[in-house]
């Protein structure tokens, strides 16, 4: 499940328009809607529907570039139809079926009902339904998950050589086994590569949880009080107030989904990466191969989840791993990350 930033549950006329410019190769309306690009005659044809608009979201934009990258990779067209509360996102779901694409991908939990409805409705239509699943299995439903557990850890091994303290923790979104990928790993990273490290995991909850930047602020807040020195930012919407309480408080924090370094450089480590792209590309691959209608799982091995200190343009991401003085550390991760893909190293998973 994704912890990607959620934005404003309303979209103005103005502001999708603003969206608009920031996608000319998109294309859209004031429905927050894409159009063509790059249509191919007699090619194939996709639609990525959006939980959310895209905008700054750099998860969303991976799934963007996914759809892309496949248009291109088959000779065919794509649409982005971008959605901005659930009544937009069952109407663009519609819209893209009315269309008859060869397959419709979306992203995000928020689809799964929508999809399973469907699916039912329309057994010819293909759906790629990445980061969530149907409850009910469907032979034209292919779904694609992540094992973000696997990245969580390597990221809590950083944690672990890094610490002064002695002490790590996490904020959470919720105390519930789904968004416990996010805490638990962290810490058995860090105990893997220091056993005498202490962890403590804090969880936002409320009425707002994947919002409450305040909220998620104060208990980052708490665990600095406590002595943590590394902290896993887990509180989608909220990590920012995560970042800010690391600026305050002096602590170094760890992103996830996307590099979110860019946006608090000097206090983020690392981020935990959910590659959506290679989810859509691969997913719309599989379907057009005809092995849709299962659920495909992504980690470390399959490259649907990373770190940004273990990508290529970790020199130029702002991330404090990318200090030549942490170098031997990413050495010890990435042999971490070799043992987990080749099998030799297991990572629970809270979620199992």
């Amino acid at each position: 499940m994704s912890l990607r930033t959620r934005t404003s549950p309303r979209l103005t006329a103005a502001t999708a328009g603003v969206v608009c410019a920031a996608l000319l190769t998109t294309g859209c309306n004031a429905a927050a809607k894409g159009g063509d690009a790059g249509k191919g005659a007699g090619g194939k044809t996709f639609t990525l529907v959006t939980p959310d608009p895209v905008a700054q979201n750099e998860f969303l934009k991976l799934a963007v570039t996914g759809v892309r990258a496949a248009a291109k990779a088959q000779g065919g067209s794509q649409k982005v139809f971008q959605s901005s509360d659930n009544g937009s996102r069952q109407q663009n779901v519609a819209s893209a079926v009315d269309a008859a694409p060869d397959v419709v991908a979306l992203v995000g939990f928020e689809f799964a009902d929508i999809v399973a409805q469907q699916a039912e409705a329309h057994p010819k239509q293909q759906f790629l339904l990445v980061d969530a699943c149907t409850k009910k299995t469907y032979e034209n439903v292919t779904c694609a998950v992540f094992r973000e557990h696997e990245a969580v850890y390597l990221a809590g091994a950083e944690a672990g050589l890094l610490t002064e303290s002695g002490k790590v923790g996490a904020v959470d979104v919720l105390d519930t086994p789904q968004f416990r990928r996010y805490s638990e790993p962290f810490a058995a990273g860090a105990k893997k590569v220091n056993p005498k490290v202490s962890a403590r995991t804090l969880f936002v909850g409320g009425q707002s949880p994947f919002n409450d930047a305040a909220r998620a602020k104060d208990q980052a807040a708490t665990l600095r009080s406590g002595g943590a020195d590394q902290v896993m930012a887990a509180a989608a919407g909220g990590n920012t107030g995560v970042f800010q309480a690391a600026e305050d408080k002096g602590f170094a924090a760890y992103g996830v989904d996307a590099n979110q370094c860019l946006g608090s450089p000097g206090v983020v480590v690392d981020n935990v990466l959910k590659k959506t792209d290679v989810a859509v590309e691969k997913g719309i691959a599989r379907i057009l191969d005809g092995k849709g209608g299962t659920t495909v799982s992504y980690g470390l091995k399959e490259g649907g989840m990373s770190l940004t200190g273990l990508e290529p343009g970790v020199a130029g991401s702002k991330c404090l791993i990318a200090k030549p003085a942490h170098k031997d550390v990413l050495k010890r991760v990435e042999k971490l990350r070799d043992a987990i893909v080749a099998g030799k190293l297991t990572v629970d998973d809270p979620a199992a």
